[in-house]
């Protein structure tokens, strides 16, 4: 499989991320229009991929992104600093009145039967402001890179930032580096960015440069136009509608080598299932299915996303790759906030079949 992807060994950087920085209050079960006092998370969808293999897996990884000299600012570039994530930003002033700002992300993660709530407010948000020209990308990759991700909801932002992600992936795969993309799919940022309708020209020309994707039937068929079959009232532990829509996406973009998504069943807003499913070179991987006891559910994509990345750029089997993957997003369910809180140990345990006993 690694050879597959021609995965270049021993590289300054494992992996560089492309995308905004948010920073999420969380009032934890309480909702948001009662809430009192709040966490506050650090997380981006390309971010949490970079920081989960720093801070767990132990990697040499990198985010390209915009940062605002203000305190908030601040508050977000200690926690990058603080998953061991080396940064690269574009720096914009901040005026007081108009921004730009670090996107806010608000939510509370309900409880049985009250479903979680996240809503945004990405006004003015300095990560929408970047564009090609921005990074030096001969800089960034001077020591070497194995593998280049960035995905969806970046490139939603504006018209330019699906520009610089195909400009960052051309340039890591002129350096060799591998490329993936989480599709990610947000109606509403896309629905705001010049129409929902625009979607699949944008992402398919950013996906045409990938060699890796990570996204569901949902992603496959909104982000990209790929015709899929109707899924409504079937389980969705299920991958057949998945799986039944492989074989358009590598026809339509034959460079692609990977192809892998999370399944869960919502039981309650605690309790679900949870698998993973993987296409690689030709071949479907499938995780074990459990039963998941949730304490905050964001980030458990990105968290498979990360091992099983993680598994290819170790040259682990394709099997216990998506078995990294599917063990790792599902130990971050367990933590609050977005990025990880998990050990190597417990993600190798937990996919080997390892409990919840306590251990002295």
């Amino acid at each position: 499989m690694t050879d597959a992807l021609n995965i270049p060994e021993r590289r300054a950087l494992d992996l560089v991320s492309l995308g905004g920085l948010v920073h999420r209050l969380d009032p934890g079960i309480i909702p948001f229009r009662k809430a009192t006092e709040c966490e506050i998370h650090v997380s981006g969808g390309e971010f949490n991929v970079a920081a989960n293999l720093s801070d767990c897996f132990g990697l040499s990884t990198a985010i390209a992104t915009a940062m605002v000299r203000y305190p908030v600012g601040e508050l977000v570039a200690e926690r990058v600093r603080a998953m061991g994530v080396k940064p690269f930003y574009k720096w914009f002033d901040y005026d007081g009145v108009k921004g730009p700002n670090i996107a806010a992300v608000y939510s509370d993660r309900g409880y049985g039967v009250r479903a979680p709530m996240v809503f945004y407010n990405r006004a003015n948000e300095a990560a929408a402001l970047l564009k090609p020209g921005d990074f030096d990308w001969s800089a960034i990759f001077s020591g070497g890179v194995r593998w280049f991700h960035s995905g969806g909801i970046f490139a939603a932002l504006s018209p330019t930032t699906s520009e610089l992600i195909i400009e960052g992936m051309r340039a890591a795969t002129a350096v060799g580096a591998v490329n993936s993309f989480d599709l990610n799919f947000r109606e509403k940022l896309w629905r705001v960015s010049g129409g929902v309708a625009r979607a699949p020209e944008v992402i398919g020309r950013i996906v045409a440069n990938a060699d890796v994707l990570v996204g569901n039937e949902e992603d496959l068929q909104k982000g990209l136009g790929i015709q899929g079959p109707e899924v409504l009232g079937k389980s969705k532990l299920d991958p057949a509608a998945f799986l039944e829509m492989i074989g358009q996406v590598t026809q339509r973009y034959p460079r692609i080598k990977v192809i892998a998504t999370t399944l869960r069943g919502v039981y309650s807003t605690n309790r679900h299932g949870w698998s993973a499913v993987a296409w690689i070179n030709g071949k479907t991987y499938r995780a074990p299915t459990i039963e998941l006891d949730v304490l905050d559910r964001v980030g458990g994509g990105d968290g498979f996303a990360a091992g099983l990345f993680y598994g290819l750029l170790a040259g682990e089997s394709p099997e216990e790759a998506v078995k990294l993957g599917w063990a790792h997003g599902a130990l971050l369910t367990t933590f609050p906030g977005d990025t990880t809180m998990a050990t190597l140990e417990q993600v190798r345990a937990f996919a080997k079949g390892g409990s919840a006993r306590i251990q002295r």
